[in-house]
């Protein structure tokens, strides 16, 4: 399918009602021969919904990424734009959104657009309240940033299926060192307020960044990571030989006088800002950073918890698992304390893959089974199935090595491209077999996969509420789902069902390890012990977790937090309705109005257990 193009922009509201109403007094009045124009009056809830599609249409045109990312072409050969001038006109923009939302009267509105009004006001106006925080980030880190985002996008999302697209691929590497200037500009704004990433990030940013000029045309041997791309793609072309050979020499000439010159400025500008970075690692650190990390907790998950009340919850998480732990560890007779049996978990070969080509291949072959072993199993807990494929693959060589464990990036708009498990195998010892059935149904399916194809494919629903997003609400899901496939007799290995609570138990320490640097001062070496004591994962893996969570304040909290929340409206369900509670039904709730913030998911609840009980 060719992807969408949005090329018209919407007319504004105001010129769409004066279109409709007419072009003025003096054509009210008819002559008798001429028939009498009837003119359809907007309803609330049409116009309500109209503006939601123009605020929606009118953030993805403000940014290229975005629109690659749904598979729209309109400025393909274009960048994100840093500049403060370009944030600025987005508050602008945002401020204007929200007065003409504020134009719609509430009351006349139906149930389903009165839902998707207060989710529009309550997020331009945290966009307006957060605005104050806007330099309170890590624009590149070991996780995720413009670095590492160039390669990425152009890699997995740059789709090349004719000329045009391929001479977008080649501006978009000439464009780099505009972009990058920014991201210098973007950083220094930050170090100037004090606000520079920890020093254990430098190493990793500038590593993943040498490895994108590394191989042809940047040095002899094998195509680099972005050439290699390009030219596997221009390949598949129905072209002559001479024209796709002059687009490959093209992308050559941009990767070493645009790609090149850009990334190793940005290097050498990390090297320099590398000595101003210290190694205390929470934002307690900063400049009103207690403000700052409790406002991000309560976007992050939707409630008012506070830090300590989240810590003690961890702490209370922490215990209940690892009694349950237990009970499994003597059904498998092993002979020890729980802290013994992580060791050999940790420790014995049996639960590893071997650190070689086919020992990923046959990692990525077992996770693609269980899922679709899962596929089997869905009518039994869903009456609403996504119709985007979904595949498994290997986080790419060029950012294994900074990238997270597993993740999951969902189909295009279109359906052009489908939804994608990432494992990240660069080393298999941190990706133990005992682990794997839980992690695939958590990215995949019934997890991040059903949740988000899901929400894309709503005919009636508006875009931001189809494509956007609530941590609390998709992690807290994908957590969900880890437990739900052991309620339909899966997970018949017994360490397979300790994998699942091995990783249960990871969310819930998050809690614990998450407060503790931000808002107790913890070091990132505390952090590291707790992960140690109380965990079976290995130290490679837990290291790279904690600096995780330094770089995402209140990310991490999310997981435990959203799936408690679930756990608990289902229950509160199950005790309300009886006989007549059907988790398929539950499972629409949930699933059919996109994600929501948890107190509104709560109400959605409670609405369906009303419905239900009459």
């Amino acid at each position: 399918m060719t992807p969408i193009r949005f090329r018209q922009l919407a007319l504004p509201l105001a010129i769409s009602a004066i279109l409709l109403a007419g072009c003025g007094p003096q054509q009210q009045a008819q002559t008798p021969t001429q028939p009498a124009v009837v003119v359809q009056q907007q309803t609330e809830a049409e116009k309500a919904n109209a503006l939601f599609e123009q605020i929606f249409m009118d953030n993805v045109r403000r940014n290229p990424v975005t629109q690659t990312q749904l598979g729209i072409k309109d400025d393909y050969d274009k960048w994100q734009d840093l500049s403060n001038e370009h944030y600025d006109a987005g508050l602008a923009l945002t401020r204007q959104h929200l007065a003409m939302l504020q134009a719609i009267d509430v009351s006349q509105l139906d149930p389903n657009t009165r839902v998707s009004y207060l989710l529009m006001q309550r997020s331009l106006e945290q966009d307006l309240a957060e605005a104050k925080w806007r330099l309170y980030s890590y624009p590149v880190n070991q996780m995720f940033g413009t670095h590492s985002q160039v390669p990425s996008l152009l890699i997995n999302q740059h789709s090349i299926s004719d000329e045009s697209d391929a001479k977008a691929y080649i501006a978009r590497l000439n464009a780099v060192p505009t972009l990058f200037s920014q991201l210098q500009q973007q950083l220094q704004q930050r170090a100037d307020a004090g606000i520079i990433a920890p020093k254990f990030v430098f190493p990793h940013v500038i590593s993943a960044s040498e490895n994108v000029i590394k191989g042809a045309p940047f040095e002899a041997g094998e195509a680099g990571t972005l050439l290699a791309d390009f030219s596997n793609k221009v390949a598949k072309l129905e072209l002559s030989e001479d024209s796709r050979k002059l687009l490959i020499d093209e992308t050559k000439v941009a990767l070493l006088t645009s790609v090149k010159p850009a990334y190793t400025g940005l290097i050498q500008y990390l090297q320099t800002l590398e000595q101003q970075a210290d190694t205390i690692d929470g934002v307690w650190r900063l400049k009103d950073g207690a403000a700052f990390y409790h406002d991000a907790l309560k976007s992050t998950t939707t409630t008012d918890l506070t830090a300590e009340q989240i810590h003690q919850l961890g702490l209370d998480e922490v215990a209940r698992i690892h009694s349950e732990m237990l009970a499994i560890m003597q059904k498998t007779g092993f002979d020890g304390d729980l802290k013994a049996f992580f060791n050999f978990m940790q420790t014995d070969q049996q639960f590893y893959y071997p650190d070689t080509p086919e020992g990923k291949a046959e990692y990525l072959a077992q996770a693609t089974a269980v899922i679709d072993n899962m596929r089997t199993r869905l009518d039994e807990l869903f009456l609403v199935q996504p119709k985007a494929e979904m595949i498994v693959k290997a986080v790419e060589p060029f950012r294994e090595q900074s990238a997270g464990k597993a993740f999951y990036q969902q189909p295009s708009m279109d359906g052009s491209r489908p939804g994608i498990y990432y494992a990240n195998l660069y080393r298999m010892s941190d990706m133990p077999k005992y682990e794997l059935e839980a992690l695939a149904y958590h990215e995949g399916i019934p997890g991040h996969h059903m949740q988000l194809a899901i929400a894309q494919e709503l005919e009636d629903m508006p875009k931001f509420r189809r494509f956007g997003g609530y941590t609390a609400y998709i992690e807290g899901w994908g957590l969900y789902t880890e437990l739900l496939p052991k309620e339909i007799d899966l997970y018949q290995d017994p360490y397979s069902d300790f994998g699942r609570l091995a990783m249960e138990l990871w969310r819930a320490c998050r809690l614990v390890v998450d407060t503790g640097i931000h808002a107790k001062q913890w070091s990132r070496e505390e952090a590291i012990d707790y992960l140690l004591e109380n965990t079976p994962n290995t130290v490679s893996a837990i290291e790279k977790a904690i600096e995780r969570y330094i770089v995402m304040p209140s990310q991490a909290t999310a997981y435990k937090v959203g799936m408690i929340k679930i756990l608990q409206l289902r229950e509160k369900a199950k005790a309300a309705l009886g006989e007549k509670f059907d988790i398929r039904a539950f499972h629409s709730v949930v699933l059919k109005n996109g994600a929501v913030p948890l107190d509104v998911l709560e109400q959605l609840v409670d609405e369906y257990i009303a419905a239900t009980q009459v």
